[in-house]
């Protein structure tokens, strides 16, 4: 499959759709500065806030401020979610068009995008599943159990930063993060370089990126197994909206068990 069948797969209409943006990257409405910004800013921000919440918990003099600032991350992933969504009605704004204009169309008539979301989550997760077992061999063999002690470190945390985790966090961060790179950056991206697999590889670069900083744990290895381990995801998940009409509420649908799964593992209080 070569990616210009993929960038050709894409809806003809509405404001998000590849000629359009084409359109708007023309006559300059749209920079790079957007999509430069907001490929980066989910993991940047991810740093700003667990590095922030660390220097106060080193004011309260806890043993280990970095790390366990860290447990907060499906807390304060509120706050990149916020800054990303901002950025996004920003730019959005600047090119003439809505936030909700990201999305596509949304079919709910008999649960059409749930069932289609439903479907795709059956289809991406065995590759986040396969990617991970795959750098854990590489990296840490089969036997060490460094990297479950990093990656489904259960923290204790205070009731309400555990109900919200597991209640709302996820219900932002799915969509917001589909948003981001998916609707938002991709296609801006193709657009300004003129090929989809550039934007292809710069997007699924950060996006497997962001996920190192969910937390951050200060040991390279775990920073790569986090970064191999997400990877063939993230591609595949890209692959599926470029190929399936450029429609978001499926794939957001498919996002959240994922994320639901993430914060029931990590939680507990």
């Amino acid at each position: 499959m070569s990616f210009a069948s993929i960038a050709f797969s894409a809806n003809s209409a509405g404001p998000n759709a590849p000629s359009a943006i084409g359109q708007r990257v023309a006559d300059g409405s749209i920079s790079w500065t957007g999509p430069i910004l907001l490929v980066t800013a989910r993991t940047a921000l991810l740093l700003l806030c667990q590095g922030l919440l660390a220097l106060i918990f080193s004011t309260r003099h806890q043993p280990a401020p970095f790390r366990e600032a860290g447990d907060w991350w499906a807390v304060y992933g509120t706050l990149v979610d916020i800054g990303c969504l901002l950025g996004m009605c920003h730019f959005t704004r600047r090119e003439g068009i809505r936030m909700r204009d990201l999305f596509g169309p949304i079919r709910l008539r008999r649960g059409r995008d749930v069932w289609l979301g439903l479907a795709f989550f059956l289809l991406i997760f065995p590759f986040f599943i396969g990617g991970s077992y795959v750098a854990r061999l590489l990296l840490f063999g089969a036997t060490d159990a460094t990297v479950n002690a990093n990656l489904l470190r259960f923290h204790a945390l205070p009731l309400w930063a555990t109900i919200y985790s597991v209640s709302l966090w996820w219900l932002i961060w799915s969509p917001t993060e589909e948003m981001s790179y998916q609707a938002y950056v991709l296609p801006r991206l193709e657009a300004l370089t003129g090929r989809t697999w550039v934007a292809f590889l710069v997007v699924g670069f950060w996006w497997a990126a962001q996920h190192c900083a969910l937390p951050l744990v200060l040991e390279w290895k775990f920073i790569l197994f986090r970064f191999l381990a997400f990877l063939p995801g993230v591609m595949v998940a890209m692959l599926v909206y470029l190929r399936s009409g450029r429609r978001l509420a499926p794939l957001i649908v498919a996002h959240w068990p994922m994320d639901i799964t993430a914060a029931i593992l990590t939680a507990t209080y």
